[in-house]
């Protein structure tokens, strides 16, 4: 028997508790992990709450799409993935696990240089923030798709756009990112130019780019990213946001995501999964981290989560 965190009601996380639950042996083409770190994201909070327009999963809900964790047991026809590999998985369902049992096709290896706690917080915002980048012409996988363009990042300090700051770095393009003041350290350390979000916004991007900018990432959501960035752009079509709502939505903007009329990108997000870890692996991408929690605590996690000023990945550690 094994344990995992689950939403035993809608609502907040309140509703989160630890089962006791077998995780059963693996079938065919899949493996059995021990889970040594399970990411924390926004879309966990969202399996549960209670939003009227929202479909909702069957309870209890379990939560979880990354960890990284060490093969314990393999099922026939898996090539490639051997008991005791040290592995990162995603997409995975029910991460928040001490063990659990994932499509082989899901798992990749966990570099040496990366920590348990790092390789379960980087797959899924990094495969989010090479999908935007794709759709609004930046490869962010390759050295220079992205040379002579201005990158304005909305919400850079979070996880998404720490991950797609470094990655348009890397794709040689310029990037200006919005924090607040107290995280600018960081971004420059990322390589972006940090301005504050707020009123003004505009101008202070305008200081640093009289041009205005080629392209821009929204991982925050709201009117100011939206109002800002088609006030710069030449060509909304080089805008995407990772948040749906109905200003984006009524403006044919391009989104992003598992929200009902965003891109799922998930061809693109899959093959995103081997490359993301041999980047942080060689250095080339950092994730920086802002705590971990033990299982029974899940609740604390998703409450920071919500506060939306957490600055780098949270995980779970069983």
């Amino acid at each position: 028997m094994s344990r995992r965190v689950v939403a035993a009601a809608y609502g907040g996380p309140e509703n989160l508790e630890v089962q006791t639950y077998d995780p059963g042996a693996p079938g065919a083409g899949q493996v059995l992990l021990d889970v040594r770190a399970a990411g924390v994201n926004p879309i966990d909070v969202k399996l549960y709450q209670a939003v009227a327009d929202r479909p909702q999963p069957p309870l209890p809900v379990p939560l979880g799409f990354e960890v990284s964790g060490v093969v314990r047991a393999v099922g026939p026809e898996v090539a490639g993935v051997a008991v005791g590999d040290e592995v990162i998985a995603y997409r995975v369902t029910g991460g928040y696990a001490a063990a659990l049992v994932a499509p082989a096709p899901d798992v990749v290896p966990k570099p040496a240089t990366l920590s348990f706690e790092q390789a379960a917080g980087l797959l899924l915002t990094g495969a989010t923030a090479v999908h935007g980048l794709s759709v609004i012409g930046i490869d962010a996988l390759g050295k220079s798709s992205g040379a002579g363009d201005v990158v304005l990042v909305h919400a850079a300090a979070g996880g998404v756009g720490q991950l797609a700051v470094q990655l348009a770095v890397r794709a040689g393009a310029r990037v200006i990112g919005t924090a607040s003041e107290r995280n600018h350290d960081l971004l420059r350390r990322l390589g972006a130019e940090p301005v504050t979000y707020g009123p003004g916004l505009a101008d202070r991007v305008r200081a640093l780019a009289p041009g205005g900018v080629d392209a821009a990432f929204d991982g925050i959501g709201g009117d100011e990213p939206i109002d800002v960035s088609l006030e710069l752009l030449g060509d909304k079509e080089r805008f995407v946001t990772i948040v749906v709502g109905p200003r984006s939505t009524e403006l044919g903007l391009k989104r992003i995501g598992g929200a009902p009329g965003a891109d799922p990108g998930t061809e693109i997000r899959n093959a995103a999964r081997a490359p993301l870890a041999e980047l942080a692996g060689a250095g080339e991408l950092e994730v920086v981290l802002a705590g971990s929690f033990p299982l029974d605590r899940a609740d604390e996690a998703h409450r920071q989560i919500l506060t939306r000023h957490t600055v780098g990945k949270l995980v779970l550690i069983p």
